[in-house]
């Protein structure tokens, strides 16, 4: 039985277990072993892509909150019904918007293309369905 991995700096890697598991093959037959040799050594093992390497740094796109603004001729109050600014017709489900979808609706199967990639958003996939759910 394998040991549990405890918290932080007790904690101990399992995946090496198994992976020195599968470089032999158990009550192998006749020439199974070195059959299985060399197919482990054709091709090599698929390796999972790490965060950084799919999405960058995730720490370079944090803005302080004593930064500049980088939008500094929208108010505050843009979006909102009082103030400076565009009022609520901007935000979404106002009639703007519905002609904005029907507009994306015309870029659909490129749009269901991204959202079934295997790195694709939870937000590019939530989109397509949003289109799709409307008539």
């Amino acid at each position: 039985m394998a040991e549990v991995a405890g918290p932080g700096q007790f904690s101990k890697r399992t995946d090496k277990a198994v992976a020195g598991a599968n470089r032999n093959l158990p009550d192998a037959g006749y020439g199974e072993q070195a059959a299985y040799q060399e197919q482990q050594s054709g091709a090599p093992m698929a390796q999972s892509p790490d965060f950084a390497s799919m999405f960058g740094n995730p720490a370079a796109n944090v803005v302080p909150f004593d930064a500049d603004s980088t939008m500094p001729d929208v108010p505050v109050t843009d979006g909102a019904d009082a103030g400076p600014g565009r009022g609520s017709e901007i935000l979404p489900g106002s009639a703007n918007q519905a002609q904005s979808n029907t507009t994306l609706k015309a870029y659909l199967p490129a749009l269901e293309f991204m959202a079934n990639q295997p790195a694709s958003s939870d937000a590019a996939r939530n989109l397509v369905r949003m289109l799709k759910a409307q008539p």
